[in-house]
Formats: C-alpha cells, sequence, structure tokens
C-alpha cells in the first residue's frame, strides 16, 4: 500500500508536470494569441467571458494546470523531507500508543528516492535508541515502526526479559555482554493490554526511554530468529553489516527482529521525531458511535519522540 501511494504521487506529478511545461510553452501561449487576435478584428471591446470561449482550455489541462503546484508540493515534501504515519498498533508502547499521528523525517537517513528507496543523498545512519520505521523486509508493502536496537557488527542478546549488548568490536577487543541499565517504575494498567504490565526505565546507547513487560507471559524463544550463518544460541544474535536489530517497547506484545530477523538499510524509510496529533477512540458499552472516530484529543502526548 505504501509503496503503491508513493507510486501514484509520482505518476501524478510527472503527468501532471509534463502538461503543465506543455500548456506554459504552447498551448497557453497559441490561445493567448487566438484571443488577441479576435479581440483585434472586433469592432467592440470582448469581455472575458467571451474571450474564454476562443480557443477554449480543455478541461483536462486546466484541472492539470491546477493541480501541479500542489501536488509537487506534497510530493516534495512526502518523498523527501516529512511523512506523516499513524501508529496501528500498541507494539510501542508506551512511546507511542494507537492513535497517535507521528511525524517521520525522511532525510535522516539518507535522502531516497520514493518508490525503490535507493538512496540518492547518503546524509546520516541510525543510531541505538532512534525510533526508525522501515520497510517491512517480509512484505515492503507494509511500513513498521520499531526502535534501533542493534547495530552492523553488534552482538544482541535478550533473555529473561532482559536486553544485553556488545557493541561492535574487533574480536580481540570484543568485551563481555552487558546488560542495558533498567529501572523498575512500577506496576501500570493500560488500556490495550490485558494484564497488569511492569514499566521500566531503559538507557540505549544515548536515549533514555521506557518500556513495558508482562511479566506472566513467557519468551517465545522456540519462534526466534535463527542466523544460519553464525553460530550463537537461540536467543542471541550478530547483526550483519548494512542491517539493523530493531525492537518495540511494548517487549512482550512485538513481532520484531526477534522473530523475522533484520532491518536491510534499504529498507529504512525515516526518522520518527514528532507526534503531531494524538487521538483516543475509547468506547464504553453505550456508545453506538463507530470505533473509529475519535472521542477526544490527547493534547499531553503531543511533543517529540524519545
Amino acid at each position: 500500500m505504501a509503496n503503491t501511494f508513493a507510486l501514484i504521487l509520482v505518476v501524478l506529478t510527472f503527468v501532471t508536470g509534463i502538461i503543465w511545461v506543455i500548456d506554459k510553452l504552447t498551448w497557453g501561449p497559441a490561445r493567448k494569441v487566438a484571443r488577441q487576435v479576435a479581440q483585434d478584428q472586433a469592432e467592440v471591446g470582448l469581455d472575458e467571458k467571451t474571450l474564454a470561449q476562443i480557443h477554449p482550455e480543455n478541461v483536462v489541462i486546466e484541472n492539470a494546470r491546477s493541480l501541479f503546484p500542489v501536488i509537487a508540493v506534497v510530493f516534495v515534501l512526502r518523498s523527501f523531507l516529512y511523512e506523516p504515519f499513524q501508529i496501528p498498533s500498541g507494539s510501542m508502547m508506551p512511546t507511542l500508543l494507537i492513535g497517535d499521528f507521528i511525524l517521520v523525517e525522511k532525510f535522516s537517513y539518507g535522502v531516497k528516492e520514493p518508490v525503490w528507496q535507493n538512496t540518492l543523498i547518503p546524509m546520516g545512519s541510525p543510531e541505538r535508541g532512534d525510533v526508525a520505521v522501515f520497510k517491512y523486509p517480509e512484505d515492503q508493502r507494509v511500513d513498521f515502526i520499531k526502535r534501533v536496537v542493534g547495530l552492523p557488527g553488534d552482538r544482541v542478546v535478550y533473555k529473561d526479559k532482559q536486553l544485553y549488548l556488545v557493541p561492535a568490536c574487533e574480536e580481540a577487543q570484543c568485551g563481555n555482554y552487558k546488560a542495558l541499565d533498567m529501572q523498575f517504575l512500577g506496576d501500570q494498567k493500560f488500556k490495550d493490554e490485558e494484564s497488569t504490565m511492569q514499566l521500566y526505565s531503559e538507557i540505549l546507547g544515548s536515549v533514555a526511554h521506557q518500556i513495558i513487560v508482562n511479566p506472566n507471559r513467557r519468551d517465545h524463544v522456540a519462534y526466534y530468529y535463527q542466523q544460519d550463518d553464525v553460530k550463537t544460541v537461540a536467543y542471541e544474535w550478530v547483526v550483519p553489516e548494512g542491517n539493523y536489530f530493531v525492537m518495540g517497547d511494548n517487549r512482550d506484545n512485538s513481532k520484531d527482529s526477534r522473530y523475522w530477523g533484520f532491518v536491510p538499510e534499504q529498507n529504512l524509510v525515516g526518522k520518527a521525531i514528532a507526534t503531531w496529533i494524538s487521538f483516543e477512540f475509547y468506547r464504553d458499552a453505550n456508545d453506538l458511535l463507530p470505533t473509529w472516530v475519535p472521542s477526544a484529543v490527547r493534547f499531553d502526548r503531543i511533543g517529540s519522540i524519545k
């Protein structure tokens, strides 16, 4: 769906742009000359309505000429600068909630062409702790959002709900696994979760953020992604060059790199930088409104994303 919309936008921009240019260079001047000739030959002055009937403008040309500037601005903004996304699931709770509308900076990881995501101008790379949007490796029509945990060359371990990391290093200089700093903040009940969750503060790289853990749910180690080319245990991964390991902040309710593997650099869409609006969709038993109609605006959630 995401690639389809990008392709449609490219085609519309190209087609309306071509029509706009031809009209500026050929059709527009021809209309102007024909109307000027008619004005010169008339014994009385012709009003605008009468002149418009002389060499009339085709309705397709008129609409394309009017739409092109708007479509061109949308194309540049969405393809190369910023793009809005809606959070459809709770996998990034408590950082992002269902109903959050976020703004993604498209050029954070390089300026890319909008359809096949090939990098045109390298700009930067993801850092540990970034909240990144990317094309889901198993279905690139779908956009995913997760937190970047492992960079190329890192060793990542997730065991007993604790994240361990060894940053990329030379083989002779590699250190031992180090557990990420976690501080228990208390039990908390979240609207979209069935049971009470444990809330933690975690430091990943230079980013301090919150995660939630379900103490009653076991890690599904049997379903973890297994690397064929690297000798590791079931809950350990070595991030290949040009790839990234990502996880949801809702650790027990996230379909992420633990289950399907790594995110290729080419799949990166951009960095989530802010929540620009957030809607509550809660409905009580007596509310007959459709569930997709917002019931409130969560103003306290508007702002930057950590």
